[in-house]
């Protein structure tokens, strides 16, 4: 890069490429060396290929406390003001990636990183940057597994750019045992999703309520509803019900496969999500479905939400999208239980409570359990 004016920017020759990772071996055997880039296209071997990826390419100066809480996200250049009010109003951990396509505009649109990260104080502080630079437009599930991958704390947060979190999650966190036991235990914490009935009040955060009655009190006044509620799958499983009434962390009880809540997850132990859904239209979904599979359970925040920020969005392309991974996820649905339950039954964990997210879900697909019971006997 150049500074200042337009920056300049050479994929094939950036400092990273000629950044070599190493391995120790055990009992005195040569150290064992490859270069990032190979490891990078190994990981991410489920894209569209090829990607480069800068990790850090902007770090954090600050050190982070391994219990807090990371929100990853992840950003194209357009959406470079709606980021920076996030790290101005969450002022904590935030891993994001960041994508410029590798076309004409490239070095303009990394121009304008450079302007939106020095603009902003807090970016320094407490924001670390992998940018991936390819031709490929939203390979979000990529994306997310790029900005987790690099997160620098225990525990990371999957959030929407467009989205504020209008509490002091991080202090509400530090205050509640029980929450703090179910993330240290694996389990995820999801944050209810709101927007306002009126998208023109929607759009300044700073107008957003700061605390759960004050958002009750605009529930109650039909300025603000459940997120995408005429879409009620997608959250309507947090049961926003009990939420208004609860003091105390509970557990989601109805689980279903288009549910994707705004969640905590454990760094370590945590599926990644799956990179061959491409565009929009059950990326989440689908990355959120094989947490629970795997034996991961949702338990609800008391006070804590967030709330949508209103914009504009490309309908007739998320239309498209959506129709194509429509029948992509439905597929996955039927991999991801045989593949997971094949698992538990090898690692005699099929009894076990861990495989219980599985069969609650799994057993409605048509012909799982005499497959299953197949598998079974055939193990012995």
């Amino acid at each position: 890069m150049t500074e200042p004016g337009q920056a300049t920017f050479d994929v094939e020759n950036i400092v990273y490429s000629s950044q070599i990772m190493t391995w120790k071996t055990p009992l005195g055997y040569p150290e064992h060396t490859i270069e990032e880039d190979a490891v990078l296209h190994k990981v991410y071997a489920n894209t569209m290929q090829p990607s480069k990826v800068l990790p850090y390419y902007f770090k954090a100066v600050r050190e982070f406390d391994p219990e807090s809480v990371t929100i990853t996200t992840l950003i194209t250049f357009d959406r470079y003001p709606i980021f920076s009010k996030l790290v101005t109003n969450y002022q904590g951990p935030i891993s994001v990636t960041i994508h410029v396509n590798d076309d004409e505009n490239r070095d303009e649109n990394l121009s304008k990183l450079h302007e939106m990260y020095n603009a902003n104080p807090y970016m320094r502080e407490f924001v670390d940057v992998h940018v991936v630079v390819d031709k490929f437009d939203r390979q979000f599930n990529m994306w997310r597994n790029v900005a987790r991958f690099f997160a620098r704390s225990n525990y990371f947060m999957m959030l929407d750019v467009d989205f504020h979190v209008c509490t002091n999650l991080q202090r509400h966190l530090s205050l509640d045992p029980k929450a703090r036991e179910v993330m240290r235990l694996g389990a995820a914490v999801v944050l209810p999703a709101f927007e306002y009935v009126e998208q023109d009040e929607g759009i300044d955060a700073a107008t957003f309520p700061k605390n759960k009655d004050a958002l009750i009190r605009l529930v109650n006044e039909k300025r603000i509803s459940i997120f995408h509620d005429f879409f009620p799958k997608g959250h309507n499983s947090t049961d926003y019900e009990q939420w208004y009434t609860s003091e105390d962390v509970y557990k989601v009880t109805a689980y279903q496969h288009s549910y994707e809540p705004y969640a905590i997850l454990k760094k370590e132990g945590t599926p990644w999500c799956d990179e061959r859904f491409i565009g929009y239209g059950a990326n989440k979904a689908a990355c959120l479905f094989e947490i629970y599979i795997s034996g991961i359970d949702y338990y609800v925040l008391p006070q804590d939400f967030v709330i949508h920020q209103s914009h504009p969005y490309k309908e007739e392309t998320r239309k498209q999208e959506r129709k194509y991974n429509r029948k992509l996820y439905q597929n996955f649905q039927e991999e991801v239980c045989f593949r997971y339950a094949r698992s538990f039954l090898e690692t005699n964990q099929w009894d076990q409570p861990k495989a219980e997210n599985l069969k609650q879900q799994c057993n409605k697909i048509r012909g799982f359990k005499q497959v299953m019971a197949q598998f079974a006997g055939a193990m012995g």
